[in-house]
């Protein structure tokens, strides 16, 4: 796979990263549960994919990250999205919805 195609992986699992959480904070398992739940088992985030993701975004401030307890009692890192993260989502979404228009019409005419 190219370095760009690499890239724009990587920008989309982050974008689905920030838009998991703004729905509220969730740790690393939830989010993975929630992006497949959403997109009805199309998109499933391979944990060796997630967690560098994870530590990308808090290290850049788009995340925050803490050490909760889950209801079950086990001890999770749980990240709520920053100011910056919200930021980032609305713009990741604009150009989103640019990429979604142009391959349509590239679809459309192939």
């Amino acid at each position: 796979m190219g370095k760009h195609a690499e890239n724009n992986l990587q920008g989309s699992l982050e974008l689905l990263i920030l838009k998991t959480l703004e729905r509220g904070p969730n740790h690393g398992f939830g989010i993975t549960t929630h992006v497949e739940a959403a997109s009805e088992g199309l998109l499933q985030i391979e944990e060796g994919s997630l967690y560098p993701a994870l530590h990308r975004l808090e290290k850049s401030k788009l995340i925050a990250g803490s050490w909760k307890t889950t209801p079950n009692g086990r001890r999770a890192r749980f990240y709520t999205l920053t100011g910056s993260g919200a930021k980032r989502l609305e713009e990741a979404r604009a150009n989103w919805k640019t990429v979604a228009r142009g391959v349509k019409k590239v679809m459309r005419f192939a």
